[in-house]
């Protein structure tokens, strides 16, 4: 029984179902499951299914923010008590959008994604100062920052932010990506990681870390 309903938890993140989340998070709850088990083998289990849909190309954005509200609704039931029962995520990520640039479509996905995987996700939304990642990574202890940039005159701004996350003493990972963003890119700027899409940034910062 515990199982099925696990199972039906991770389709409704598939399918997009909030209404069916609402009544199924807090039943498995009340059945005696715990917060940890209807994340990952409810919650993330689904989301490993829609990261999958997304990189074969079965899914694409409209399919994956509904994924994402579904998974917001499930979260909202376990959150508090993940963390009074001392849950430690996978790992903490600070995300943004970088300064003088306000598109947060890529970086919501890629959000998701990472909540989707059992990831603290610290989300600074668009327009963010270097200074500002600096200060959110060491108050949140971040392993990661991750920054997003749309347009050819905002991705020397990615620079500068990684170049104030080192001089900060910084010494987590650093993930770049974006429409105009590229390997080369990133490479030259100083960042670690590079992704083109939210289902390859989590992978690869999950290989990074060494998390499973």
């Amino acid at each position: 029984m515990s199982e099925q309903l696990l199972n039906e938890i991770a389709e409704c993140v598939v399918t997009g179902k909030n209404k069916r989340m609402e009544e199924l998070v807090p039943k498995a709850l009340q059945d005696g499951l715990t917060p940890e088990t209807v994340l990952m083998q409810g919650l993330v289990k689904g989301m490993e299914v829609v990261s999958n849909k997304f990189k074969g190309e079965e899914f694409y954005i409209p399919q994956v923010l509904l994924s994402e509200r579904a998974l917001n609704v499930g979260l909202k039931f376990i959150s508090e008590k993940l963390a009074q029962r001392g849950f430690k995520p996978r790992g903490t990520l600070v995300i943004g959008t970088v300064k003088e640039d306000l598109h947060d479509i890529g970086k919501n996905l890629v959000a998701a994604m990472f909540r989707g995987q059992g990831f603290n996700v610290v989300d600074m939304t668009v327009d963010v100062k270097p200074e500002q990642f600096l200060q959110a990574a060491k108050e949140h202890k971040a392993d990661v920052v991750g920054m997003s940039a749309l347009l050819t005159t905002t991705m020397d701004n990615m620079r500068t932010t990684v170049n104030v996350l080192k001089q900060g003493g910084f010494l987590g990972r650093i993930i770049v990506g974006g429409a105009p963003v590229t390997q080369g890119f990133a490479d030259q700027i100083g960042a670690d990681l590079f992704a083109e899409d939210a289902a390859t940034a989590v992978d690869k910062v999950k290989a990074a870390l060494g998390v499973a």
